[in-house]
């Protein structure tokens, strides 16, 4: 049943969570030294709390409704792990030199093209592709390109710098008038500005991150999805799963690999503190979609409403907190907006599942009007025939014992 206030509710708490994701990430980065490895352990962390001891808390003491599954368990782990991974790139992004203006836009952006792609294939639709599906898909590559080339760029910050004449000069020495009488005359450090050092900017490391991001996060869905229902439905089976990926790849594997060699970055409290916040962002909002499916929400309109507004909400926090609103030009808000209406073309004219068959007719022998009769999924081999005769007691055929037909007028 639908219950539309609930649906948008936590359409909304997924498209703000996700909107300050990369946010939050890129000033955990900044408090660590800009250590990738150090802000991705933060968003494991969070996910292990939320994903894996809340819901496993409120699974222990709940009917959730639906089973374990080892299949569906696999499934769900794998979505967790691409999922982990998608963030990762994020993370490569911005350590590279990417800003969230731009980083995360492209992200949504190109996420909703590797989903449909994928559930496509899943369903072998290929052959119900409209012009309209491949009109969205055009439209996020050029707002993609768009967005990369019209970033707003920063600016460069001056710092005063000391300034000496000589190595070891502070004082100079005048002579004023004849004769030996010496004054001395104190000069100030002469000071200069001069620009702060920027951070490294690679990128071709920044569009690797960004693909693989869109690669991942694009799967995540579809492998989710399966997963929920080889599982019976269950909500908080599959969270957990994800949450368990997420401990592995972002907690357990950085942590070695962090033991074993050495970064520049350094754990800070505020630094952790922010990762954590990012995770937690980012769980929410995987749950929020959850459960605006749980109360009724349909894919075709929950789905383009995070993808469209999640990268609006990144873009106008992130360029609220820089103080560069000023600095959105025309043609970055237009394709912006390209990749935002392309994203929700292609979720909206994605190739649909083809339906089943249509239940057989069979003839009501009391004004031998036509009826359909539906047949039972798990005997598909049992059809009706419509020569086949009908007992007019009990309305039903010799060659489907059980089934009825709808009673007829009278």
């Amino acid at each position: 049943m639908l219950k539309l206030p609930l649906v948008l509710l936590f359409t909304a708490m997924t498209f703000i969570s996700w909107g300050v994701y990369g946010i939050l990430l890129h000033e955990g980065q900044s408090h660590m030294g800009n250590s990738s490895l150090r802000s991705f352990v933060g968003v494991g962390i969070a996910y292990f709390l939320i994903a894996v001891l809340g819901a496993g808390s409120i699974l222990g003491s709940s009917n959730e409704k639906g089973h374990w599954s080892i299949f569906g368990s696999l499934l769900s782990i794998l979505a967790g792990s691409v999922g982990a991974l998608g963030a990762l790139g994020v993370i490569l992004a911005l350590s590279f030199g990417g800003d969230p203006v731009y980083v995360m836009p492209l992200v949504f952006g190109g996420a909703p093209v590797i989903n449909t792609l994928v559930t496509t294939w899943l369903s072998k639709t290929f052959d119900q592709i409209k012009p309209l599906f491949v009109i969205g898909m055009i439209f996020v590559g050029v707002g993609m390109i768009g967005v990369l080339m019209f970033k707003p760029r920063k600016e460069a910050v001056a710092k005063p710098v000391a300034v000496t004449v000589g190595d070891a000069i502070s004082t100079v020495k005048a002579t004023e008038g004849s004769g030996d009488s010496m004054t001395v005359v104190s000069a100030e450090i002469l000071t200069v500005a001069a620009p702060d050092k920027a951070k490294s900017f690679n990128l071709l490391g920044i569009t690797a991150s960004i693909i693989g991001a869109i690669i991942c996060w694009g799967s995540y869905g579809p492998f989710l999805h399966l997963g929920q229902m080889r599982m019976g439905g269950s909500r908080l089976r599959p969270f957990l799963c994800v949450g368990l990926a997420y401990f592995v790849i972002a907690v357990a594997l950085p942590l070695m690999i962090l033991a074993a060699q050495t970064d520049n970055g350094a754990y800070t409290f505020d630094g952790l503190a922010w990762s954590i916040a990012a995770g937690a962002a980012g769980a929410i909002g995987a749950l929020g979609i959850i459960f605006a499916f749980n109360y009724g929400g349909k894919p075709v309109f929950v789905m383009p409403l995070i993808f469209g507004f999640a990268p609006v909400i990144n873009t106008l926090v992130a360029m609220g907190i820089a103080g560069k609103l000023s600095q959105i030009t025309t043609i970055f808000a237009c394709s912006l907006g390209l990749v935002i209406g392309g994203a929700v073309m292609v979720l909206i004219f994605a190739p649909k599942p083809k339906h089943g068959p249509k239940p057989a007719p069979t003839i009501d022998p009391k004004n031998d009007s036509m009826k359909t009769v539906e047949i039972p999924a798990e005997k598909p081999s049992e059809k009706l025939s419509t020569s086949s005769p009908v007992d007019p007691k009990t309305e039903a055929t010799p060659a489907t014992s059980g089934v009825k037909a709808d009673s007829a007028p009278a």
